[in-house]
């Protein structure tokens, strides 16, 4: 996967749809306008830097940014994002929130996969087409929010998810078949966390082609671009339990 050619062409098409209008409301992330949207990808960029450099989380966060222009300020956090990529190797050592990788490659990751999310929501508040995710992409971003948001989301931070998994009654230990192109995922849902693996029996399934399995697992878009079967409350509770763990 070429995490850096991804992340350079997307950052490239947020921009570009970004700047059609900065005051457009974002109908993905209700509440937002491009504006904010631009000044959030631009935070997490400088955020990303500042892990690495650092090898630790930077606690005096964030910066003060409000008297730069949304995307003079997305341009310069990008540039600095890209520098330090381009800098490291992969395995060169990076503080993230995800404990079992302390390694640039999970931010490189991270940026691609936070990047197209986001290049999606500008493109829909410019109301103009989504460009298509290469399937490789969209493939190893269903990984990156199943495994790492989802599951390792829900046990090592279970506050994040409210009541959601005390309150899942007979749906407690079910499980969901995640399917997107060729490659799938058993996602069962119980109140100690998630757990995502490959085998297993389940009690529903979400299917289709990688780009729209990616968008709905992310929430930017409905139930009308996959094929859901079985249990259909036990889909909707994944759908919520990922609401948490993406917000």
């Amino acid at each position: 996967m070429e995490y850096a050619k991804c992340l350079a062409a997307d950052a490239a098409r947020l921009r570009a749809a970004s700047a059609r209008d900065l005051s457009a409301p974002v109908p993905s992330c209700p509440g937002w306008t491009v504006t904010d949207l631009v000044r959030h990808v631009a935070e997490v960029y400088l955020h990303k830097t500042e892990c690495m450099r650092r090898n630790a989380r930077p606690e005096d966060w964030p910066p003060d940014l409000g008297g730069e222009q949304p995307l003079a300020l997305f341009d310069r956090a990008y540039a600095a994002l890209s520098a330090e990529f381009a800098a490291r190797s992969p395995d060169s050592p990076a503080w993230t929130w995800y404990a079992p990788e302390q390694n640039v490659g999970f931010w490189l990751r991270r940026m691609a996969q936070e990047t197209v999310i986001h290049r999606v929501d500008a493109e829909l508040a410019a109301g103009v087409p989504i460009s298509p995710i290469p399937d490789d992409l969209a493939v190893d971003g269903v990984d990156e929010v199943l495994e790492r948001f989802l599951a390792y989301g829900s046990r090592e931070w279970p506050e994040d998810f409210g009541d959601l998994l005390d309150e899942l009654g007979d749906l407690d230990g079910r499980a969901v078949r995640v399917s997107a192109g060729e490659r799938s995922w058993l996602v069962r849902v119980a109140k100690d966390g998630v757990s995502v693996s490959g085998q297993g029996d389940s009690q529903a399934s979400v299917s289709g082609a990688p780009q729209p399995v990616l968008l709905w697992l992310w929430r930017r878009a409905g139930d009308d671009v996959v094929e859901v079967g079985g249990d259909r409350a036990l889909v909707a509770k994944v759908r919520e339990l990922l609401g948490a763990a993406t917000q």
